[in-house]
Formats: structure tokens, C-alpha cells, sequence
């Protein structure tokens, strides 16, 4: 038995890399920063009533050997269609966001170009060695890295929060904020879109746990599958924790407050680790924040293609030849575009695209339920009762929160 879940061990570490990024590096940090632990009540519940959706990806694709994306064709085609419009919507502006973080920190890393385009040439050269990356490697190699990456990022953060919390000298205010205003709720609201990742990461992790099955040719076992994932879920939330603990230890009440500009902020996220860590950490901080959003930069590029490609095939009944290809080329030039449109906001740029993903969760988290606990799926690979109530309350809990926002506007 522990053998093969040694070897099921992949996907939730991908759905890990995929999480720990701009939802942990910038919106954790920020939310620390400018409500010190005020919202450790909103991430906990957060992780708490996105579970069971997040679950039920690879819970499906292990129970049927089918992706989130067969069996939503299954409830309807006008459910595919509606995933497919939203998807084409928000995948560019999503890609643009975790790019163009991930380009800030290459040039606190690697020094900028002297042009006052460095941001979106930098952007440029990822996304170009990420395709690249994926050519030569494909998902072996996507698998393989990543848990690497999560090590390097996980103990650098580890030992830096533990430096801020024995260095600290002001009294804990732990007291938990409910914040007020259009400025506040919009904050929140995008910390909430992408923590620990925006729902539809569901779907990706349901296409990489039938991937993992075709590479390794060997059948992972639901049980096997689910306890993979959840050693990735449970190690975003501690990161996320963490995050937000050294942004309050650090930033907040030190009148100080993020830039909007990814290089700006880019070296102020750096800072934070060197303030405790000392000036010697700078290099290998630098490499622990890059590498982890390189890493996103990565996956969202490999997921989006995978999850748009497969949807046209159910769609038309139609398999492209280089349709895999196609979308990462497509994906390619649309986020270059919005590159060139927010190029001098980044804040603007992580703000709309966390927010959309907040605002679509009922949406995914409806399907992902009523895929899982209906007739497509094996009874015996079904939730049980308990897992099925926190659906039902985590559903009430993202409709309630988006009607919150938008009467707020």
C-alpha cells in the first residue's frame, strides 16, 4: 500500500504548484500586511468550503477514468458550452497575472533590460521557456520538478516566519476583521478568488490524474489519489498561513504598503525574507519566490491548452491534430497582448482576474457537486454524508459572498 501511494504522488503536488503563487506570494502577503492576522479567519474558511470541489476532481477522474470535462458533457452540452466561454474569458487574463509576477521576480533575479518594456519582454522570455519546457518534457518532466520546487519555497518561508515571530517585540493582535467598504470587500474578495486557487483548478487536476494513469500505466486507486491530493491542499493552506503571518509580522502597522508595480513589489516581497533572514538570504529567497512562480507560469500554461483543447473535441467531436499546440500558441499571444495593456498595474491586472475566479466559483462548484453525487459516478465512489452537507454549506457560502460583493460595488 505504500508503495502505491508513493507512486500516486504527482497531481496534488501540480495542484500545489498551481496554488502557491500569486494566491500566496501576493495576496497573502498583502492581506497580512494591511490587516495584520485579521483574515486568517477568510483563508481558513476558504480552504474549508473549497475542499470538497477541489476533491471531487481527482475523486472523479480516478472513480470513471475520465476528466471533470467528460462528465460535465454528460449533465448537458449547454454546460460544456457555458464552461467554454468562461474558460476562453479568464484564461488569457489569468495567464497574464501569474506571468507578469513571475516576471517581476526574474528581474530582481537576473537584472532588467534598461527598457522601459523589461517586464513584458521578461514575460515574453518565460512564456517562451515554458513552451519549451513542456516540448521537451511534457508531464513527466512538469511532474517531477515540481516537487522539488515546493520543498525549496517551503523551508525558506518556514525558517524566514520563524525569524519574524522570535525577532517580533510588539504584542499578537490576533482579533479578526470584517472589512467595510467598496476598497476592503473587493480585497477580500480577490483574496478569497484565488485562495488556494480558483475553482476550475479542478479541472486541470481531474486532466493530470488521467495523465499521471497514461504516463505511469498503472490505474491509481481513488483512496491513493485523494490522500495525494490532500498532502498538496494541506501544504498550500500552511503556506498560506505562513504568508500572511509574514506580511503581518513584518509590513503591517510599519507604514509601509505593496506597490502595484511588479518590480516594485517584486522587491519588496524579497525584502520582507532579508529583513529576518539577513542580506546573505537575498539570492537564495529570490530563487525560492521565482521558482515557485515560474512554476505556475508552467502549469497554467500546460492546463489551460489541455482544458480547451479536450473541450472542443466534445464540443465538435473533432480531435485536432496539434490542438494542444494550437491553444498554447493562442495563449501565447492573447497574454502578450494584456502584457501590453497593464504593463504599469499589476495590482489591477491580479485584481480582475482573482476576482472573476471568485465570482465563477458557484458556478464549478455546482457541477463538481452535481457530477460527483449523481448518477455518472459509481456509488462507491461517491462522498459520504458529511463530505456532501460541507458541499452543500461551501455552495451557500460562495453564493452568499459574491451577492455580498457585488451589492458592495
Amino acid at each position: 500500500m505504500k508503495k502505491s501511494i508513493l507512486q500516486s504522488l504527482g497531481p496534488g503536488l501540480l495542484f500545489a504548484g498551481a496554488a502557491i503563487g500569486v494566491s500566496h506570494l501576493v495576496q497573502s502577503t498583502k492581506a497580512g500586511a494591511e490587516f495584520g492576522f485579521g483574515l486568517l479567519w477568510a483563508l481558513l474558511l476558504v480552504h474549508i468550503f473549497k475542499y470538497p470541489f477541489f476533491q471531487f476532481g481527482p475523486r472523479y477522474a480516478t472513480a470513471t477514468g475520465e476528466t471533470l470535462l467528460d462528465g460535465y458533457k454528460k449533465l448537458g452540452k449547454s454546460v460544456l458550452i457555458v464552461y467554454y466561454v468562461l474558460n476562453f474569458a479568464t484564461m488569457f487574463t489569468i495567464q497574464a497575472a501569474v506571468t507578469i509576477v513571475t516576471a517581476g521576480l526574474a528581474t530582481q533575479l537576473f537584472g532588467a533590460f534598461g527598457s522601459a518594456n523589461n517586464l513584458v519582454i521578461w514575460a515574453t522570455i518565460l512564456m517562451f521557456v515554458s513552451l519549451m519546457f513542456l516540448v521537451i518534457g511534457k508531464y513527466k518532466l512538469l511532474d517531477n520538478v515540481m516537487k522539488y520546487i515546493i520543498v525549496i519555497l517551503t523551508i525558506s518561508t518556514i525558517i524566514a516566519v520563524l525569524v519574524a515571530l522570535f525577532s517580533n517585540k510588539q504584542a499578537f493582535d490576533v482579533t479578526q476583521i470584517i472589512p467595510s467598504g467598496t476598497v476592503e470587500i473587493t480585497f477580500l474578495i480577490a483574496f478569497l478568488g484565488w485562495m488556494p486557487a480558483p475553482l476550475d483548478v479542478s479541472i486541470w487536476h481531474s486532466i493530470w490524474s488521467v495523465e499521471k494513469d497514461k504516463t505511469t500505466i498503472v490505474k491509481t486507486k481513488t483512496k491513493d489519489a485523494i490522500t495525494d491530493f490532500n498532502i498538496g491542499y494541506i501544504g498550500a493552506l500552511f503556506l498560506g498561513i505562513c504568508f500572511v503571518l509574514l506580511g503581518a509580522l513584518v509590513m503591517y502597522k510599519s507604514g509601509e504598503s505593496f506597490s502595484n508595480k511588479g518590480t516594485v513589489f517584486a522587491q519588496q516581497l524579497i525584502n520582507l525574507y532579508t529583513k529576518n533572514l539577513g542580506e546573505f538570504s537575498s539570492i537564495f529567497i529570490a530563487i525560492a519566490a521565482f521558482t515557485t512562480m515560474f512554476s505556475t507560469t508552467i502549469t497554467t500554461l500546460d492546463a489551460s491548452p489541455r482544458t480547451m483543447n479536450r473541450t472542443t473535441k466534445l464540443l465538435f467531436h473533432k480531435k485536432l491534430k496539434f490542438g494542444y499546440w494550437f491553444w498554447i500558441v493562442f495563449l501565447f499571444l492573447g497574454t502578450f497582448v494584456i502584457l501590453n495593456f497593464f504593463l504599469a498595474d499589476m495590482g489591477l491586472l491580479v485584481k480582475i482576474a482573482t476576482i472573476l475566479s471568485f465570482l465563477t466559483a458557484p458556478f464549478y462548484a455546482i457541477l463538481n457537486f452535481v457530477l460527483i453525487t449523481g448518477k455518472h459516478t459509481p456509488k462507491e465512489y461517491q462522498p459520504n454524508i458529511y463530505l456532501k452537507i460541507l458541499s452543500i454549506v461551501g455552495i451557500l457560502f460562495l453564493l452568499g459572498f459574491s451577492v455580498w460583493f457585488l451589492l458592495n460595488l
